[in-house]
């Protein structure tokens, strides 16, 4: 039997996530966000006619790949990223299988003056708020976690709280869950979470049944100039590329090669 490993996430993160709230309870992480500072727009960063933008990815390990890159400082990363020209951030927290943390996203937020998504596998409203108390002007929910129900709710309280949802898919299911919920901004993942195997063919197999109203971000697998030339050309708004920068000594030159900037 294959294992499924965001089936192992999802477990250690309900464990992890029962832990938190035993250490602050929901109430008094909701009443400590009354003073933080209102979320930056993120879709609107990443949203520029006839141009691909970029969420760079600060991450320091994968499932698949293991450690990517020894030599981690989230808040140097973040600022090489800011000024090769980036126009958001994606912040990977998950503890256990990515060798995150929430402390990286403040630390990347007290740097820069792009928008920043907390890149986590969020279940639960308690982790909403903590990610607007983290800093978070954005949240990635997956369409394959959460039911229609579940994703309203975690979408309307993000929103309420001024942040955005960039609500990702990888099959033509999950897809039409998120288009039909009229969610704005829609991730096409081209890893499957179960496996970990990357098809770059799911964008293009996903792309045309998006609405033209969307704003619509690639991710997963993107290596090259080719690759985000290909999809620039499909009409995708936003590319979120992080392995490939990651492991380069210098981020910034290696976005400016895969961006062609």
């Amino acid at each position: 039997m294959k294992k499924d490993t965001l089936k192992e996430i999802v477990k250690r993160k309900k464990e992890r996530l029962a832990a938190a709230i035993q250490q602050l309870p929901e109430e008094e992480l909701k009443a400590r966000i009354k003073d933080i500072p209102a979320a930056m727009p993120f879709r609107q960063a990443i949203a520029k006619p006839r141009e691909i933008c970029l969420i760079a990815e600060v991450k320091k390990a994968s499932p698949s790949a293991g450690v990517i890159r020894e030599d981690f400082s989230p808040a140097d990363i973040a600022a090489a990223y800011e000024q090769a020209g980036a126009q958001a951030l994606s912040v990977l927290t998950e503890e256990d299988f990515f060798s995150g943390s929430p402390v990286y996203l403040q630390e990347v937020k007290k740097r820069v003056r792009i928008p920043v998504m907390r890149k986590d596998f969020i279940l639960e409203p308690y982790q909403v708020y903590e990610s607007r108390l983290l800093g978070a002007d954005a949240v990635l929910l997956i369409a394959d976690l959460l039911s229609k129900d579940k994703l309203v709710e975690l979408y309307g309280l993000a929103a309420g709280l001024g942040m955005d949802c960039l609500v990702e898919s990888h099959t033509e299911k999950d897809l039409k869950k998120a288009i039909s919920l009229k969610f704005p901004l829609l991730g096409l993942n081209n890893r499957d979470l179960h496996s970990l195997e990357v098809d770059m063919h799911t964008t293009e197999k996903l792309f045309p049944l998006v609405p033209r109203d969307r704003t619509v971000v690639v991710e997963s697998g993107i290596r090259s100039r080719s690759d985000v030339l290909f999809l620039k050309v499909l009409g995708v708004s936003a590319v979120l590329i992080g392995s490939v920068f990651m492991e380069s000594q210098d981020i910034s030159a290696k976005v400016s090669e895969v961006m062609g900037w």
